[in-house]
């Protein structure tokens, strides 16, 4: 009886709860004024050319990247807003720009290869030529093999490549759309396991020590010529060469496929090939802060204008392109969400905080940062500010449309958040999945014990074609759904800004912060 009791007690709870979300209150109204507004006189175009093709590549404390955020501060404080500017996180360490990058064939022809320069790549000093000579890939991880073979790179270029791929036809589609049943049975994304990380961290210190043993064997360059670098397409990341008390690391290329599978094929044949480089990249570390992009709209209500609903995405990219899908149109989306909040004149009673970080490609160094000053330090005390944060919302999966959101096991959100995509049904947005994503800056928050969310977005060809790589320029973004996101946020952050109690959250994590990969 006594079990029964407490199961019929638990039963009245729950359908108590059960009541109580039934009676969430959606401005549907408000709704339909941002959703006209939007379908009437979008800013997307205009913000995502500035964000892209005029600032230009966005990597984490490069002139770009500040030519991006001293942009937005000036839009945001044009627009109306408040508490506007570039707020620093926290030391980053030296910017990094290339100002000047050649690669071709000199032997046996002269011909232009397709390339670029990774990020925070040491410098030739000026036009360099020299003959190639090929680490198998199966080799490249071999620091016993480097070492044994440091006089064959000496005073050559060092091509690492591997099998060629298949350039058999491939049928699948590049670009998708999530489906009714892919939507229904959404899984965790983009997590790792502690495990599965500490292999990783294993194998990235490891890759680490092999450029420095080529570097010290007197090569001229790396050359990497990775199988998915092919149709056009070459993905191009860089290790972490930024601290300020890094020495200039060896100069390093990615090459295309094809590329990289000729010069192969013509070695192996017994040509000679020989290459011209020059790759001048600046350096710059007279200023190693690094800083986010906050701006304000104030709330009205006299007892709810100290609390906060916080949305954002992260404004550092890669440096082979201009970051559109990753994540120019995240932060685009933000911007015109706040955009629209403010030129209708809505006023929400909880002050409205847009931040567009910096360091999330190393580590969601931006986000992180940010909380540890504001809401949680790295003793784990909790600070004041954290207690006002009502949730924050972020984009940052490309530039697909929303169709729904990671509740990221808050098992109290779901209902609400149900019933608010109830009015974008039409918009194909509706799904809220208890599944958890990760890789990306909610999980800062999370972290902090602030109800952190990411939406849930179509993939389009992010995966496939413009995520880290040459490809990722406004081209690739998709107008139509980046306004059907900014209306779904902006209905979002506005419906959280004028709720009665704040949103529900979860027990605070215990641990130290985690960062669950890029």
């Amino acid at each position: 009886m006594k079990h029964l009791y407490f199961k019929s007690a638990f039963a009245a709870l729950m359908l108590a709860s059960a009541s109580l979300y039934a009676q969430e209150t959606v401005d549907t109204a408000v709704f339909s004024r941002i959703r006209k507004a939007e379908m009437t006189n979008s800013h997307i175009p205009s913000i995502a050319h500035y964000l892209t093709d005029v600032s230009g590549p966005r990597l984490t404390n490069s002139p770009g990247y500040l030519r991006a955020g001293t942009w937005a501060v000036e839009t945001m404080k044009k627009w109306g807003m408040a508490n506007t500017a570039l707020e620093p996180w926290g030391n980053f360490g030296k910017g990094w720009e290339i100002q000047d990058f050649s690669i071709s064939f000199k032997a046996p022809y002269s011909q232009s290869i397709t390339a670029y320069p990774e990020p925070w790549s040491g410098n030739t000093k000026g036009p360099i030529s020299g003959e190639v000579v090929v680490l198998p890939q199966a080799n490249a991880m071999d620091t016993v093999y480097i070492i044994k073979h440091a006089a064959d790179f000496k005073g050559k270029f060092v091509l690492i490549a591997g099998k060629a791929p298949s350039y058999e036809p491939d049928f699948k589609p590049s670009a998708e759309r999530l489906s009714d049943t892919e939507l229904a049975n959404m899984k965790d994304t983009y997590m790792l396991s502690r495990e599965v990380l500490e292999g990783y961290l294993k194998y990235f210190n490891l890759i680490d020590r092999v450029p420095k043993l080529i570097q010290q064997s007197g090569a001229l360059a790396i050359l990497t010529a990775g199988a998915e670098d092919r149709n056009g397409t070459v993905f191009v990341q860089g290790l972490i060469g930024y601290k300020t008390n890094t020495s200039e690391s060896i100069v390093k290329v990615a090459i295309s496929s094809e590329d990289g599978q000729r010069i192969k094929r013509l070695t192996e044949s017994g040509h000679k090939v020989e290459l011209n480089l020059n790759v001048q990249g600046k350096f710059n570390d007279a200023d190693i802060k690094g800083y986010n992009v906050v701006g304000e709209i104030p709330g009205t209500d006299p007892k709810l204008k100290s609390q906060l609903v916080m949305l954002g995405g992260h404004m550092d990219a890669w440096a082979s392109s201009t970051g559109a899908t990753d994540n120019g149109a995240g932060c685009i989306v933000m911007l015109e969400a706040v955009r629209l909040l403010d030129s209708l004149g809505l006023k929400p009673k909880r002050t409205i905080r847009i931040a567009l970080w910096g360091g999330e490609e190393q580590g969601l160094l931006g986000s992180y940062g940010y909380v540890k000053n504001h809401f949680r330090g790295v003793d784990l005390t909790v600070k004041p500010e954290q207690a006002k944060v009502s949730a924050y919302f972020n984009l940052d999966n490309g530039t697909g449309k929303i169709r729904g959101i990671f509740a990221q096991g808050n098992t109290a959100i779901k209902p609400i958040f149900e019933q608010w995509f109830k009015p974008f049904a039409d918009l194909g947005a509706s799904t809220v999945t208890m599944a958890n994503t990760g890789s990306t800056d909610h999980l800062s928050f999370d972290w902090a014990g602030i109800p952190g969310f990411q939406f849930i977005q179509d993939p389009i060809d992010y995966e496939t074609r413009t995520h880290h790589s040459n490809m990722d320029n406004y081209d690739h973004l998709k107008m139509e759904d980046l306004k059907q996101a900014a209306i779904i946020v902006a209905s979002f952050v506005y419906q959280t800004s004028t709720r009665a109690d704040m949103m529900p959250r979860k027990p605070l994590e215990k641990g130290v912060f985690v960062f669950d990969g890029l």
